[in-house]
């Protein structure tokens, strides 16, 4: 199949350095990471809004348990229709629109957040924060593996899982030494330059799926080169497109109730079912472990550990800060290591550590060994490094590449609406784990949900490390007969490797 031809213009830019190509990959995806950070911001905010509004007031009953629960989890939960509604516009209307889109729904929300003199404001600003949720697992997957090559996409993903951290740190730390509003300052900053998205080139992928070839093929040189590697992908992209196309075309009257229902013929596709369990594995493992409620609830874990509330402030601060440590860590390693590897050893080592803290706690309760906060502070925190280089930075990762060039949008919809029910429940419902079992119980219950998906992760999730998503999706179904022609209206159609040699 004949590409369309290099304009002077790329065909001059052969010559460019491939950093050239990296930085503008970078540049694209630098909304994204944004996101990521300011998301952090919002979730780890509650962390110290809640004492701070306490202490205000002089009575705990300014924010009641529940309440501050609802406070933690509500974006989460508002999230899930985002999570439906973000993919079907990014289908209709492109990715860098919807980016923009966000950007100024961050902003409006943000407005809310900073004004806020009530916890009714403050759970309403987190309810317009669900979009911004959303998009941490929707237009996330489609700018990161649509925009980067499979060089560099392995690093931007674990980089931009490790600045959602970095957010949470800012916040806890904003909130440990100055009032909370300011943190919504940083937000503002934040997004006053997402707005740059507006001026961004369309996604190569979006474009195929529209059948504008030659704009698919000047914004995949521009952003991608003209290797070999990278003329092969955007090859393989258009033929794959264009096969969809010209079978969407062949479609008949008698094929208009297949279209109706043809939701129900994707989900028994095996290049939608497959990616969708192997991707909400790396997810289940990463919230089983229970770090993101460690982290939401850390003054106040921290504070039944240690019996000292300043103690729980600078515990909570080290432990984000190890925490991002060890998720740069797992960003090093993310460029040499393969993911299964990197992601069950991680894994086990930082499970392992959990065990050893549910067991030491346990033992302090039944007057066995005589309590140091310091080395319950040290497994804590060594549990922390552990998740974060694995898990935490590899479950975006996986799903992001597991993620279909075909059913893209039902698929991240699912992916999105799963991923909001698990992180709200979690945080939701993890006060209730720590006061029904204890520490010792609550840190047991974790590291043996945890074991359960190391396990699955194990024996079924593949390895995606330098593929490309199509290549990914192929191994993914090969062999699978009922995939064939199953459903003709979707944004590609699997690729016929003979007929690209």
């Amino acid at each position: 199949m004949d590409l369309p031809k290099l304009d002077s213009g790329v065909r001059n830019g052969k010559k460019k350095s491939k950093w050239i190509f990296f930085l503008r990959q970078l540049f694209y995806s630098s909304s994204v990471v944004s996101n990521f950070f300011m998301f952090g911001l919002y979730l780890g905010a509650p962390t110290v809004i809640i004492p701070q509004i306490r202490r205000e007031a002089n009575s705990t009953a300014a924010v009641t348990p529940e309440m501050a629960s609802w406070i933690s989890s509500i974006s989460a939960y508002s999230a899930i229709p985002w999570a439906f509604i973000l993919p079907l516009l990014a289908f209709r209307f492109g990715r860098k629109n919807v980016l923009f889109f966000i950007s100024v729904n961050v902003l409006v929300g943000n407005i809310i957040f900073y004004c806020s003199k009530s916890v009714l404001e403050l759970v309403i600003s987190q309810v317009m924060q669900g979009a911004l949720a959303a998009s941490i697992t929707t237009i996330t997957i489609m700018v990161m593996s649509e925009y980067t090559s499979p060089e560099y996409r392995g690093v931007l993903l674990a980089v931009k899982s490790a600045t959602f951290y970095w957010g949470v740190w800012t916040s806890n730390a904003i909130g440990t030494f100055y009032h909370w509003k300011n943190i919504g300052i940083v937000v503002f900053v934040c997004g006053i330059y997402n707005l740059s998205s507006i001026c961004y080139r369309e996604s190569p992928y979006w474009l195929a799926t529209r059948g504008r070839f030659d704009e698919c093929a000047k914004a995949h040189r521009w952003l991608k080169g003209t290797d070999l590697d990278s003329e092969d992908e955007l090859r393989k992209l258009i033929l794959s497109q264009k096969e969809h196309l010209d079978n969407k075309a062949k479609l008949n009257k008698a094929d208009k109730l297949r279209k109706h229902i043809k939701i129900f013929n994707i989900i028994q596709c095996k290049s939608f079912y497959k990616p969708f369990v192997y991707s909400i594995l790396p997810i289940c493992l990463f919230h089983f472990s229970g770090k993101i409620a460690y982290t939401v609830y850390a003054i106040d874990i921290i504070k039944k550990i240690t019996s000292s509330e300043d103690t729980a402030y600078e515990g909570m601060l080290i432990m984000d800060a190890v925490t991002v440590l060890g998720m740069y860590l797992g960003c090093g390693l993310a460029k040499f290591t393969r993911r299964r590897t990197q992601l069950l050893a991680f894994s086990c080592i930082g499970i392992g550590f959990l065990y050893i803290l549910s067991s030491y706690l346990y033992l302090i309760k039944l007057n066995v060994l005589t309590e140091n906060k310091y080395i319950s502070l040290f497994l804590l925190m060594a549990f922390s490094i552990s998740i974060s280089g694995g898990p935490i930075i590899l479950s975006a990762c996986c799903s992001a590449e597991l993620s279909p060039l075909r059913y893209r949008s039902y698929f991240l919809c699912c992916l999105s609406s799963f991923n909001s029910i698990l992180l709200s429940s979690t945080v939701k419902f993890s006060p209730f784990i720590f006061k029904t079992f204890g520490l010792h119980g609550a840190f047991l219950f974790y590291a043996i949900s945890a074991s359960v998906f190391i396990i699955l992760v194990y024996k079924y999730m593949p390895e995606t490390k330098d593929q490309t998503i199509q290549e990914i999706q192929e191994r993914i179904t090969r062999g699978d007969p009922k995939d064939k022609g199953r459903v003709t209206e979707t944004e590609t159609v699997p690729l016929n490797t003979e007929s690209t040699q």
